[in-house]
């Protein structure tokens, strides 16, 4: 029988060296994972947890920028609106100003019609005055300027201005207006000048 063949001893110490190696990089591969080991048992044992009186007071801050933002947002859908409105009245009412500067100039044509023409220069001027005076009317009326309506109507402290007042006659009607000493007009719904005006009492 033929004896056993003893391993040499180079195929010995190359068997070590494989072992040694192989502890080594099982030992560097633990090396290399402990601190990741080390920060994940770290985290987990110091990870926050939040009481109940905290939530509730997140909630309630939450709820409190929550409102905040309603307000605001309402407030600003409010000024949105006035704004419209503010815009809406002013193109309605365009031109009011110049429509009261003018209204001067009607009183005085008006005073220089009543005044009674004796000659035939008086006459051709007094026709021109008219003629001014009509298409002048005629502008206002376009814009939607008119006269307010006094003589015979009831007495309208919203529209009328009782500068005197006389006693009620016969055909007459306590509290109506009698005599116009200046016009009244409006601007569309708008006075622009009240009729000053005298009412019977």
């Amino acid at each position: 029988m033929a004896d056993k063949q003893q391993p040499s001893t180079d195929d010995q110490t190359a068997t070590k060296d494989a072992a040694q190696q192989s502890a080594g990089k099982a030992k560097d591969a633990q090396v290399k994972d402990q601190p990741k080991a080390d920060a994940e048992a770290a985290t987990g044992a110091t990870k926050p947890v939040a009481t109940a009186a905290e939530v509730a007071a997140l909630k309630q801050k939450a709820s409190d920028f929550e409102d905040k933002y309603l307000r605001a947002e309402a407030e600003v859908q409010n000024m949105q609106t006035r704004f419209q409105k503010e815009q809406a009245t002013l193109i309605k009412y365009d031109g009011q100003q110049l429509a009261k500067d003018v209204l001067p100039v009607i009183d005085n044509l008006e005073r220089a019609l009543a005044v009674e023409a004796t000659n035939d220069t008086a006459a051709q001027l007094q026709k021109g005055v008219q003629m001014t005076y009509d298409h002048l009317e005629d502008a206002l009326k376009r814009n939607n300027v008119t006269e307010i309506a006094a003589i015979g109507q009831k007495f309208d402290p919203t529209q009328h201005q009782a500068v005197q007042s006389v006693p009620v006659e016969d055909g007459q009607t306590a509290d109506t207006v009698v005599k116009v000493l200046q016009k009244g007009y409006l601007l569309k719904d708008r006075v622009l000048r009240p009729a000053m005006v005298v009412v019977a009492q």
